[in-house]
């Protein structure tokens, strides 16, 4: 599979930062689908043939991003969770085996550290 034939999902309930993540893919002519939450995150996963993910733990409402963790994981794609809340979340990412990206951070950071995994 060429670069450019993979696609990446982003899951963030913050619109801003998940379309300035989709457009850091795109500026490397990569395919980003997002999801403001699990529900839409694991019909995207159903969806398209995912290469990896970035993913925030806090998605609102108490809801954490652990249900699409957990079937990122059990397909073997990698991803990496990105969030702002390390302080408050830190129980909740004891449970989930990725890398940490704190926010802020560029989002072409992001995305490279995320292609990096998966080189």
């Amino acid at each position: 599979m060429t670069a450019s034939m993979q696609t990446f999902l982003v899951l963030d309930d913050e619109p801003l930062i998940a379309m300035d993540l989709k457009y850091a893919f795109e500026d490397l002519d990569l395919h980003a689908v997002s999801a403001p939450d699990n529900e839409e995150a694991l019909a995207c996963i159903a969806k398209h043939d995912i290469s990896g993910a970035i993913l925030d733990v806090s998605l609102g409402g108490g809801e954490t991003c652990q249900p699409t963790a957990s079937e990122l994981a059990r397909r073997s794609i990698p991803f990496l969770l990105h969030t702002g809340d390390l302080d408050r979340v830190g129980e909740r990412l004891r449970d989930i085996e990725a890398p940490v990206v704190a926010k802020p951070r560029p989002s072409d950071d992001v995305v490279k550290q995320l292609l990096a995994m998966i080189e």
